[in-house]
């Protein structure tokens, strides 16, 4: 209760001192108090017009930040991974302070950071909204993965940077499908997406991320990652003992942290998975988790599709 009432605390007197402003902002030219209505998965929230200090809980959500040019705050770290997106380089993300994980926010330090905005995920942080909506005007997306693209829009939205995000999305749409046009036989190449996380391995399908990403290219997946007749179309799981199961004519390997780096070494050593037709062809990639798993966003599906140009490309 005591978070709760220090956090009210702070979002009057950021309610106050936004009253008390001048009338504009000489900078930007728009008044110092504007803003817009965001309806999302929560309700509806009223966000400033052009939001200036932004935390965000969701690896999804720091990749839209940066796309967009909006270095956040504060960001939540992926459990395991213990890291925010690399691949936008050490100088965009040296100024972001971590504020606990994506299910376990740290109120005390998001407030401590005193946001004008926050975007979050219902899936995740569903518990935390009215604890984060106390602190600053808060947006939550619904789902994760399977919903990347509205995400986006609805982040970037929130941000000011709506036709942006619209244009951003627009030219990633254009380039996969441009890059599967240009292999000739796009679907009839069949590629495999396996994920090693601690204790599992999985393979992901079309509703995933990296799915939906290799899916706009126009490639095609072995039959056994189309997931048919399964509710959850986002990823299965494999026994080690039946990953003869995971072959297509391009496999592309991710690990989830550390412990499962360890676990895929093991794996992937053992005759089972040489026995693979595409480690046999040298058609196994080991790739980033960061980028084809926990990115989520036009940034992470712009360098899959590097990766498809880089292993794939006649």
């Amino acid at each position: 209760m005591r978070r709760l009432a220090a956090a009210l605390t702070a979002a009057l007197a950021l309610g106050v001192g936004l009253t008390a402003c001048g009338e504009s902002d000489p900078v930007s030219g728009t008044a110092a108090g504007e803003t817009r209505e965001i309806t999302h998965a929560m309700g509806t929230t009223k966000v400033p017009a052009e939001p200036k200090r932004v935390v965000v809980l969701d690896t999804d959500k720091i990749d839209t930040a940066l796309s967009l040019g909006v270095t956040p705050v504060g960001a939540a770290t992926a459990g395991e991974a213990k890291s925010w997106p690399t691949y936008f380089g050490a100088d965009k993300l040296a100024g972001i302070k971590e504020v606990g994980v994506l299910t376990e926010p740290d109120l005390e330090a998001i407030n401590a950071l005193k946001p004008d905005l926050i975007l979050g995920s219902k899936f995740r942080q569903e518990k935390f909204y009215d604890e984060l909506s106390a602190i600053a005007p808060t947006v939550f997306t619904e789902k994760v993965g399977i919903t990347w693209k509205e995400n986006f829009l609805l982040d970037g939205k929130a941000l000011g940077k709506e036709q942006q995000a619209k244009d951003l999305l627009a030219a990633y749409e254009k380039r996969a499908k441009d890059f599967g046009a240009k292999l000739g036989d796009a679907s009839s190449r069949k590629v495999s997406i396996v994920r090693f996380i601690p204790g599992n391995i999985r393979v992901y399908g079309p509703d995933s991320f990296s799915g939906i990403v290799v899916g706009d290219t126009g490639l095609g997946r072995p039959e056994r990652q189309l997931l048919e007749g399964k509710e959850d179309k986002r990823f299965d799981l494999v026994s080690p003992e039946r990953v003869n199961e995971v072959d297509g004519d391009v496999v592309f390997v991710t690990a989830y942290g550390e412990k499962a780096a360890a676990e895929q070494a093991k794996v992937t050593a053992g005759s089972l998975w040489q026995g693979l037709s595409a480690v046999k062809a040298g058609k196994a990639h080991v790739v980033s988790d960061e980028v084809w798993m926990t990115g989520i966003g036009v940034g992470a599906a712009n360098k899959i599709v590097d990766d498809l140009e880089k292993y794939l490309a006649a």
